[in-house]
């Protein structure tokens, strides 16, 4: 029997209660989210556009941070599967009256929700929902992380290894590079843990020091703060995002310079191997993070991780509402 207490995601037969983090989830739910998708990205495919899943089920966005690509994805993937869909923009309504999260909570929860997107710039907002309506009795309403602070984002860590498995086939013949500002990046976070947790023998991190966490090390990558030596003989490359409003002074001389030494150009991707894929989480500051040629080379793969993102936030939810 597993410990829940020390997972508040998993239930004793280690199903899914909640998406909270990567972190801690075995390999075997991870594989099951990932096979769980395929027909999903099969059916979208096919131009089928929705399935009954979810009929009857209300599912409540709660971002209470602006993303207007991840809202829009779980809204899709919610509708796809048949939920009425309900999304608010919590910055403009309740907390800005001095509403407080768990009140606002209560009083969603009271309208009969079926489960919770939550997006928050505080880490750790999603489980303390899940603990508080585990504590309220209310354990039936599902809770799944949209991105809290710096800590994780759970379904985009998932999205990608979905799409590292679609072009690359295998985990554990492959080495890995994500580049960028892994301190402030709660996508970083979620790939590591996941990339781990598959077996991909070799995760290298690329960033200056100034964006580095303390310890990195620990999570089990290998660590290079010269881009091209850590480029070299990669399968795939995951760039990221400069978080410029996460950043507390100045970690960087200028976006010129970090371009010149940590921005994907062609010259610099020519190091990785040849079939090597390129990915970004979004949206791309290009021209700082990557050079438009690389971008829109045929060896990036950014928009079809939109698309599978839709089908792998399809099966969390179908897996989380009883699908």
């Amino acid at each position: 029997m597993l410990d829940t207490a020390a997972n508040p995601q998993l239930n004793a037969h280690g199903e899914l209660l909640h998406l909270l983090s990567i972190e801690g989830l075995p390999r075997d739910v991870l594989m099951r989210i990932l096979d769980t998708a395929v027909p999903f990205s099969e059916v979208a495919e096919r131009e089928v556009k929705k399935v009954p899943l979810l009929r009857g089920k209300s599912v409540f966005n709660l971002f209470f941070e602006n993303s207007t690509r991840t809202r829009t994805t779980f809204e899709i993937a919610a509708k796809r599967l048949s939920a009425d869909v309900i999304n608010l923009n919590i910055n403009t309504s309740s907390a800005s009256k001095g509403e407080s999260l768990l009140d606002t909570v209560d009083n969603l929860a009271a309208m009969q929700a079926d489960m919770f997107v939550v997006r928050h710039a505080s880490s750790g907002a999603p489980y303390l929902i899940a603990q508080h309506l585990a504590a309220t009795q209310r354990e039936h309403i599902r809770v799944i992380n949209a991105g809290d602070g710096r800590h994780a984002h759970p379904t985009q860590g998932l999205l990608d290894m979905y799409t590292i498995r679609h072009y690359k086939k295998d985990f554990t013949n492959l080495t890995i590079a994500v580049v960028g500002d892994i301190l402030h990046s709660r996508v970083a976070r979620s790939q590591i843990h996941a990339l781990i947790t598959l077996g991909v023998p070799e995760v290298r991190v690329i960033a200056p020091k100034t964006l580095l966490p303390i310890g990195v090390e620990r999570m089990g990558v290998r660590v290079f703060n010269d881009m091209k030596e850590g480029l070299r003989g990669v399968d795939v490359v995951m760039m990221l995002r400069l978080q410029n409003e996460r950043m507390q002074g100045a970690l960087l001389p200028s976006p010129q310079e970090y371009f010149k030494s940590y921005g994907l150009t062609p010259e610099k991707l020519a190091l990785a191997k040849p079939d090597a894929i390129v990915m970004h989480p979004g949206p791309m500051n290009r021209g700082v993070e990557i050079d438009s040629a690389v971008a829109d080379g045929k060896q990036a793969v950014i928009l079809p991780q939109v698309t599978f993102g839709i089908a792998v936030r399809m099966a969390v939810m179908a897996m989380l509402g009883g699908g």
